[in-house]
């Protein structure tokens, strides 16, 4: 059977971002985990986290983790990270702060790489400066969120692919998860 651990990479996912850049509030994760997750897409056909990504004013929004560190944390992430407010010039960051460990042993080399990578470029960027990248003009969220008229409507990960490399990606995704049937057995779970 092929078990996903979803859940345990995408709280992992966020310790890695709280530990591994600076001025991590709430809305530079939710860019930081989107940018894991699409790239992550374009190279395997798979997201890292298993999150649905929404198309919010302010820019892409892992949905159910989004709502989550909102609100009450669940058990699993309030022991992995919290929430502390911080006064900035002109606001309040909730900044994420790491109180676990990760775990890299739930990552493949190709996702603790992307996450080494994502980490080192964005490091010192505030969220204001990271808008440009998850805003950008004809990208991913601007083309669902449309001036508005999409708002909060899902962000198909497949809109991040370019046409031409879908029928390469259809082949790739399939032959990896042949291999991954013939390894683990009957699956009764898929991924994304």
């Amino acid at each position: 059977m092929l078990i996903t651990h979803d859940r345990e990479r995408l709280i992992n996912a966020i310790i890695y971002f709280a530990k591994n850049t600076k001025h991590c509030g709430i809305t530079k994760l939710m860019k930081l985990l989107f940018l894991l997750d699409f790239d992550h897409f374009k190279l395997t056909g798979r997201s890292v986290t298993g999150q649905d990504y929404f198309a919010y004013p302010m820019g892409p929004v892992p949905g159910e983790i989004h709502d989550e560190l909102s609100s009450e944390l669940a058990e699993d992430l309030a022991k992995a990270v919290t929430i502390v407010p911080e006064q900035m010039y002109d606001h309040k960051r909730l900044t994420v702060t790491a109180v676990r460990e990760f775990d890299p042993s739930l990552f493949s080399n190709r996702e603790l790489r992307l996450l080494e990578s994502i980490s080192s470029t964005y490091r010192e960027h505030l969220s204001k400066q990271m808008v440009d990248v998850t805003h950008a003009e004809n990208g991913v969220w601007d083309q669902v969120y449309a001036k508005g008229a999409g708002e909060r409507s899902r962000i198909p990960y497949e809109l991040s692919l370019p046409e031409a490399s879908m029928p390469d990606l259809i082949i790739e995704k399939a032959r990896e998860f042949s291999a991954l049937k013939a390894h683990f057995g009957k699956t009764t779970s898929a991924t994304h």
